[in-house]
């Protein structure tokens, strides 16, 4: 709660109002079986000759009336207590949604790295809507029935000490059932939260590369693994629900025996005349009033464990560091010449295992720099530590002499560009995507641009040309009519500007200024095409060995 507060402190006077709905939801319930014992003791009963039938009726319709009123004032109460707990509710959670996701996207890539996608998508979806039962069935209806309980306490020593003693015998029975309940069921919502973000986890992974699983006709190996983990769900939930099980029928024991312990031995006060009819129905009424918010209480706590697992798992997002952070005091640099230079760069993503090695390198700004290398020679690292994913471990990187690390992380990714190899589509129409970087352009500009590459035409071939909708990650284009939107504002960035290329197609690497070759996060060779054909070295052997498996290729053919 301490934790969460400050998502909810804006709502203290929504909250304070439904507080006070709630403490008067509880005196109309204290009030509702004293009222029939007033009708119970009334003038009837007590046989008073001194007053007519009119009279008693009168007193009786007076005592009924406002057993009716206090029973609809409870109701609007309880309603007033729901509907501003709600709200608070949804409130809250929209503002931590929001809070969540705008972490999410700061955290640093190496975060994104470690984490699936389907756990990320339970946190801020399954857990933060968990959240809502913290408020709706958590703090405030637990002290509701608290409240509540001590009421009914108090109102038992006022009307009747000696009964009141004997029913409160149960009290320790509860206090031990409802210890065990919440040692154990805290830990088992967790292990169900946990199994259930694998199941998510799971099921988001296999749809995302269902191609690749059909094409490798996996499906049976992934269903079996699927099973297992629903299984994994499922033995967590039946433990979760055994704990509910048990504590259910146990507190109806308990009620059962409170009642039973006051019939007993509150019906021979009545016959002798030293207990009111009145006092003993009220008795069994409060009885089952005492005991309805310990039954309660199993769901509530049930929900309130959820709750509290899930608030865990979402501040310990909220509440991860990022690494890579913004200096004190940026440089700002409006426009790169794009001068860059690794000196003594070395990094590993687990400690001990060098990734790269003491790795050096000038790259003249304009030119166009090919990598190549085996995997895991740390062809991708060097990008990622140069767009500043990471930061370096050891070294520096510099652009335009100065130093990554100072230079202002806003102005390097609007002048830094990478073109993945899978090219990414956003959701919506391929206008939206192409002013993607620069929201405000017209839609002038974007048909300019368009026509300046040359693509104008392939767009408007499109179904509905530039208002194409191209959903999740362009599902509705073909792999070529992604890349030509994802390459448009792309392809005229290139000319003139420094440029690193990770490929596998012998026609780009042999059109690059300059190509390097790494080994095992080392610098091995570095020149043009023919001069390192010619040298014989790695890089050679690796044109060698791509140029035979093409040959080879059209050989089978």
């Amino acid at each position: 709660m301490r934790r969460l507060w400050p998502f909810a402190a804006p709502h203290t006077t929504v909250l304070i109002v439904a507080a006070v709905c709630m403490v008067g939801t509880a005196a109309s319930q204290l009030l509702g079986p004293y009222l029939i014992k007033l009708a119970l003791d009334g003038p009837i009963a007590q046989g008073d000759p001194g007053s007519s039938p009119g009279q008693a009726l009168r007193a009786l319709t007076v005592i009924v009336l406002f057993y009716l009123g206090n029973t609809l004032a409870g109701w609007g109460l309880q309603y007033g207590q729901t509907l501003l707990l709600m709200r608070a509710a949804q409130r809250v959670l929209l503002n931590l949604r929001q809070a969540l996701f705008r972490h999410l996207m700061r955290l640093d890539v190496a975060f994104h790295d470690r984490q699936s996608v389907g756990r990320l998508m339970s946190r801020v979806q399954n857990d933060v809507g968990t959240l809502q039962d913290l408020f709706t069935s958590g703090i405030l209806s637990i002290l509701s029935d608290a409240l509540t309980l001590v009421g009914i306490l108090v109102v038992l020593f006022t009307m009747h000490p000696y009964l009141a003693l004997l029913t409160s015998v149960v009290v320790p029975l509860v206090l031990i059932v409802t210890a065990y309940w919440r040692t154990h069921s805290r830990r088992a919502f967790q292990v169900v939260r946990r199994a259930l973000a694998r199941v998510n986890a799971s099921l988001q992974e296999n749809i995302s590369s269902v191609r690749v699983i059909q094409s490798l006709c996996s499906e049976t190996i992934n269903m079996r693994r699927f099973e297992r983990l629903n299984a994994d769900h499922l033995d967590a939930t039946l433990k979760a629900a055994h704990l509910s099980a048990l504590f259910f029928p146990a507190i109806e024991m308990m009620t059962t025996l409170a009642i039973a312990v006051v019939v007993v031995c509150g019906a021979p006060l009545v016959m002798d005349g030293d207990l009111s009819a009145g006092v003993l129905v009220a008795f069994v009424l409060y009885m089952y009033r005492f005991f309805e918010p310990l039954r309660d209480l199993s769901f509530r706590w049930n929900s309130l464990q959820m709750a509290m697992a899930s608030g865990e798992r979402i501040f310990e997002v909220l509440e991860t560091p990022r690494h890579v952070l913004e200096d004190a005091t940026p440089v700002r640099l409006p426009r790169l010449r794009g001068e860059v230079a690794f000196r003594g760069v070395s990094f590993h993503y687990q400690p001990g295992v060098p990734v790269l090695d003491n790795f050096s390198l000038e790259v003249p700004a304009g030119q166009s720099l090919a990598i190549v290398g085996h995997t895991g020679a740390g062809k991708t690292t060097l990008i990622n530590l140069l767009t500043r994913f990471y930061d370096v471990t050891e070294g520096a990187i510099l652009i335009d002499g100065i130093d990554l690390r100072r230079l202002s992380q806003a102005d390097l990714r609007r002048q830094v560009a990478i073109v993945l190899q899978e090219p990414f589509l956003f959701s919506g129409t391929v206008r939206e995507n192409l002013r993607y970087a620069n929201p405000d352009a017209t839609d002038a500009a974007v048909e300019a641009a368009a026509r300046a590459l040359g693509v104008h035409d392939s767009i408007m071939r499109l179904e509905h040309g530039y208002d194409t909708e191209v959903r999740e990650r362009g599902s509705l284009l073909s792999h070529g009519q992604r890349q030509l939107v994802s390459f448009t504002g792309l392809k005229t960035l290139l000319h003139g500007r420094t440029t690193f290329i990770i490929a596998h197609r012998l026609s780009t690497v042999k059109q690059a200024d300059r190509i390097i070759v790494l080994e095992n996060g080392r610098l091995m060779e570095s020149g043009t095409h023919e001069e390192l054909v010619r040298r014989h070295g790695p890089y050679a052997r690796l044109y060698d060995m791509t140029h035979a498996s093409l040959v080879a290729g059209f050989d089978g053919e």
